[in-house]
C-alpha cells in the first residue's frame, strides 16, 4: 500500500509541475517541457497523454519552424472549465467568470436591494446558478466558486466579523453551499487582492504586501508565495494599528487607528465635511486637484503622510519585495508614489518596489478566480497575464 501511495503521490507532484510549466510557458513542446521540469521524456509522454485524455491540454503544430519536423506544442485548454470569483461588499456583489487562464468572460455588479443575510444568500445562489448554467457546456463546467469577504475570515473559512454588514460568527460557507448546491471557498478580500497582484502583475515577487485602502485598510500578505494568515486567520488588519495615540475614535473601540487617517473613506468623509456637502467622489477630487484647490491639496498631503507612517511600519515588519496600494484616490494623483517614497527614508525600512495597483476594483474578483484556478489544477503557484 505504501508503495502504491508513494507512486500516486509522485505522479500528482509531476502532474502539478507539468501543468504549472505549461501555464507559465503558454505553449511548449514535450522536449522543452522535459528540459524545464527535469523530468524524463517517458514521464512527460505518459503525463501528456493523460492530460490530453482529460482535455486539460491541447496540441498545436507550429506552422513555421526553420529546421526539421514541425514540433507539436502543448498548451492549456483554457475553455475546459471556468472559475467564478465573487466580491461580496456592502451594497453590491461583483461576479467575474474567467476561463482557466484567468481571462474574464463576464464581469457583472449586482446591487443588493436588501442587507438581510438570508436575502443576500439567495441573491448569491441565484447568480451562481446562472453562471453554472453558462459554464455547463464545457468539460468541467464551473470548477470553483470563491467569495471575497470584507472582514475577518478564520482558517476554517468561518466569517468571524464583517463591520459594514454587522455580521458576527456566521457560517456563510455552509449556508451558501446549501443554497447553491456546490462547494464554495470563502476568503478575505485583501488576501485575494494581493494574490491577484502576484498572479497577474508581479510574477517575481515571492514576498508581496497588497494594501486595500477603500472602506478601511486591509492588508493581503504574501510570504514565499503563500498567504500569511496568523494563528486564527486574522493577520492583515493593520487598519486598527494605532498611529496617533488618543486620536480619532474608531469603530473597533480604540482611538487613533491607521484607517481613521489613511483610508479613502476617512479622507472623503472629512473632505465632505470641509466642503459642506453630504458626499464627494473621485471626480470631485480630480477636478479640485486640477484647479489646485487649497483644501484638497492640504488633505492629500495629510493623507499621504499618515499613509506613509503605516506603510513604514508594515515594511519594517515584513520586508516585502513589492508593496501594492489599491486605491482609486491614489490613481488620480500622479505624484502619489513619489510623494510616499519621499517619506520612506529609514535605513531600516527595506522594500524593492512600490506601486499603485493597475487592477483597481477588479483585483478581488481576479484574485478569487486565480485562487479557484490554483485549486482546480492543484498547483502551488500561478502566473497569468491580465487581458
Amino acid at each position: 500500500m505504501a508503495a502504491t501511495g508513494d507512486a500516486a503521490y509522485i505522479k500528482q507532484i509531476n502532474r502539478s509541475l507539468i501543468l504549472q510549466t505549461i501555464i507559465e510557458e503558454k505553449m511548449i513542446s514535450r522536449a522543452d517541457l522535459s528540459k524545464l521540469t527535469a523530468l524524463t521524456r517517458a514521464t512527460i509522454s505518459v503525463q501528456a497523454a493523460d492530460l490530453l485524455d482529460d482535455e486539460l491540454v491541447v496540441e498545436t503544430q507550429l506552422e513555421h519552424h526553420s529546421v526539421g519536423r514541425r514540433p507539436i506544442m502543448l498548451s492549456i485548454n483554457r475553455e475546459a472549465g471556468f472559475a467564478l470569483g465573487i466580491d461580496l461588499d456592502y451594497g453590491a456583489m461583483t461576479f467575474a467568470l474567467s476561463d482557466l487562464l484567468g481571462k474574464l468572460i463576464s464581469l457583472e455588479t449586482v446591487p443588493l436591494e436588501s442587507m438581510d443575510y438570508d436575502d443576500i444568500i439567495q441573491t448569491a445562489a441565484q447568480q451562481i446558478a446562472r453562471f453554472q448554467e453558462q459554464a455547463s457546456s464545457s468539460r468541467y463546467g464551473l470548477v470553483s466558486v470563491v467569495v471575497g469577504v470584507h472582514g475577518l475570515v478564520t482558517l476554517k473559512e468561518e466569517v468571524h466579523f464583517v463591520p459594514r454588514f454587522g455580521w458576527n460568527n456566521i457560517r456563510l460557507k455552509e449556508d451558501l453551499e446549501r443554497a447553491a448546491g456546490l462547494s464554495i471557498t470563502i476568503e478575505n478580500n485583501a488576501n485575494l487582492c494581493s494574490l491577484a497582484e502576484r498572479v497577474f502583475e508581479h510574477h517575481d515577487a515571492k514576498n508581496l504586501l497588497g494594501a486595500s485602502l477603500s472602506s478601511g485598510i486591509g492588508l493581503g500578505i504574501m510570504m514565499n508565495e503563500s498567504f500569511f494568515k496568523g494563528e486564527d486567520g486574522f493577520a492583515g488588519e493593520p487598519g486598527h494599528m494605532i498611529i496617533v495615540p488618543n486620536g480619532k475614535p474608531c469603530s473597533c473601540g480604540n482611538k487613533g487607528c491607521w484607517e481613521q487617517y489613511g483610508s479613502e473613506s476617512a479622507f472623503y468623509h472629512e473632505l465632505a465635511e470641509k466642503k459642506g456637502r453630504d458626499r464627494v467622489n473621485h471626480d470631485d477630487v480630480r477636478n479640485w486637484l486640477q484647479e489646485e484647490d487649497k483644501t484638497v491639496i492640504e488633505m492629500i498631503d495629510s493623507f499621504i503622510f499618515y499613509l506613509s507612517v503605516g506603510l513604514n511600519n508594515m515594511i519594517n515588519l515584513y520586508n516585502p519585495a513589492v508593496v501594492v496600494l489599491n486605491s482609486e484616490l491614489l490613481r488620480i494623483y500622479p505624484e502619489a508614489v513619489a510623494r510616499i517614497e519621499e517619506n520612506l527614508v529609514s535605513n531600516i525600512s527595506h522594500y524593492k518596489h512600490l506601486h499603485v495597483s493597475n487592477l483597481g476594483k477588479q483585483a478581488c474578483v481576479l484574485g478569487a478566480c486565480a485562487l479557484g484556478i490554483k485549486q482546480f489544477f492543484q498547483i502551488p503557484t500561478l502566473q497569468l497575464e491580465a487581458e
